[in-house]
């Protein structure tokens, strides 16, 4: 081989090696941003602390539980279809409701009705919202095929969807 060849390829070489070190000192200065995941990683004893953790949650969540397996699925006057919802460790009875205009959550507790969470159907938005805790609470969703009211009464310590008055 010719000299020159030898420059060429030593000059290549290095010039790699060098754009790669960069490389790799940008990513460790950028750090786990890229590469990790937002957050960090939560262990499970993190996850279950978490949601045991009684916060509340803000106006407007959209954070309803699902109905578990051993929950009943009973008619609500006018206001489409409630199943329980498991309680939480500091709370009353939890049950979740439906509409064709959205989904609520509503709890009972010694101050009233509140209504913990809601969250309107795709094409609805939601109007109006009494939170309580109140002898009563109701969220309004409107949109294009309508406006959907649910009110939300506790009877027997359950809450319980009424016609409105």
């Amino acid at each position: 081989m010719s000299r020159r060849s030898i420059l060429v390829a030593t000059g290549w070489v290095t010039t790699v090696a060098v754009a790669t070190l960069i490389g790799l000192g940008a990513i460790r200065l950028v750090g786990e941003s890229i590469t990790g995941t937002p957050g960090g990683v939560r262990s499970e004893a993190e996850i279950e602390r978490a949601l045991a953790s009684p916060e509340s949650m803000p106006t407007g969540t959209t954070g309803a539980p699902p109905a578990g397996p051993g929950s009943s699925s009973t008619a609500s006057p006018g206001t489409g279809t409630a199943s329980g919802a498991a309680p939480g460790p500091s709370s009353g009875v939890r049950r979740s409701f439906a509409t064709d205009g959205g989904t609520a959550v509503a709890e009972c507790s010694p101050a009233g009705v509140r209504l913990v969470s809601w969250a309107p159907a795709q094409g609805y938005r939601v109007h109006d919202v009494d939170r309580g805790p109140d002898d009563d609470v109701e969220v309004t969703f409107e949109g294009s095929a309508g406006r959907h009211e649910l009110k939300v009464r506790c009877i027997g310590a359950e809450p319980v969807a009424v016609a409105d008055d």
